[in-house]
């Protein structure tokens, strides 16, 4: 076999197998194709039985299963049994407006969901005539979602209207309010007349210990003065005229004079007597004056005698 026959079978061999385009070409997209698979989620469908008639629920989940639903009629929910198994699940369910749907005279209400008891994070994504969708994150380990509406079954069963009762309930209630009213305004018109008549007991007691007061004044005043005349009375019984004094019960000349004087002949007179000792007193410290005035004179004169002396030297 020459060179050339060689080649030509290595040419047609190597033609044969796929290039290394084609590989990186199957392998994009095969990823891709995963990619777009496990992000894509189909939405599923489950029946719930409604007073013997059976109606599909449409719902998507991620993160989670549902495993069971069923219809409480009493109090208008779907309850649905679910499985969270990662840390957050999401729920969409559609409901079908002709089946189950929550509205109040004529208009959409909001939806009361419970997760476990609890509210969760949830919200109404889209709205048709013809349904309603609604969104709900759910914590893991949640097992029940309660969804409470007002219609089941279009109208088949429709959440009781006590607007009428709610309006007797607040006309009682504006009554007996009313009634309250009527009563505390009674109890306080009482408590101003006993707080009246009171004040006016009070008022009318202290009038009566005013006048009270003013009368045992008024006695004391009158004993007083009663005292008073008797005194006066007394000091003039026993009062005597001038030069007589009181003595025994009866009023005598008063013997008694001033001084200088003596009582004489039942009058007061002059002592014409003239002092024994008041001349040689006055005798006696005149010449001790003069004594004493004379040698003073003495005693200067020779002072000044001396002196001339001692100045003529």
């Amino acid at each position: 076999m020459n060179n050339f026959a060689v080649k030509k079978l290595y040419s047609e061999k190597y033609t044969l197998l796929p290039s290394v385009d084609s590989f990186l070409k199957i392998s994009i997209g095969l990823i891709l194709f995963t990619m777009i698979s496990t992000a894509f989620v189909y939405a599923e469908t489950m029946s719930v039985d409604v007073d013997g008639t059976s109606f599909d629920l449409e719902y998507t989940a991620t993160g989670m299963t549902v495993s069971g639903i069923e219809a409480d009629t009493d109090f208008i929910s779907l309850i649905l049994t679910v499985d969270v198994t990662e840390s957050t699940g999401t729920l969409d369910v559609t409901l079908d407006r002709s089946f189950f749907d929550s509205t109040f005279e004529g208009l959409d209400d909001d939806f009361i969901i419970l997760a476990d008891g609890d509210e969760p994070n949830f919200s109404e994504t889209a709205t048709t005539p013809q349904s309603r969708t609604l969104s709900f994150e759910l914590p893991a380990g949640t097992e029940e979602i309660e969804i409470i509406g007002s219609v089941f079954a279009n109208s088949a069963t429709v959440v009781p209207d006590t607007s009428e009762d709610d309006a007797a309930a607040k006309a009682a209630a504006a009554s007996d309010d009313a009634a309250a009213a009527a009563a505390a305004k009674a109890a306080a018109a009482d408590d101003a007349a006993a707080a009246a008549a009171k004040a006016a007991s009070d008022d009318a007691a202290a009038a009566a210990a005013a006048k009270a007061a003013s009368d045992d004044a008024a006695a004391a005043a009158a004993a007083k003065a009663a005292a008073d005349d008797d005194a006066a009375d007394n000091t003039s019984a026993t009062q005597c005229g001038p030069g007589t004094v009181l003595k025994n019960g009866a009023c005598v000349l008063d013997e008694r004079c001033g001084p200088g004087t003596v009582f004489k002949n039942g009058a007061c007179v002059l002592d014409s007597t003239p002092p024994s000792s008041g001349g040689k007193g006055m005798g006696k410290e005149s010449i001790m004056g003069f004594v004493i005035a004379f040698l003073g004179a003495g005693i200067v004169a020779v002072v000044f005698g001396i002196i001339a002396k001692s100045q003529k030297k």
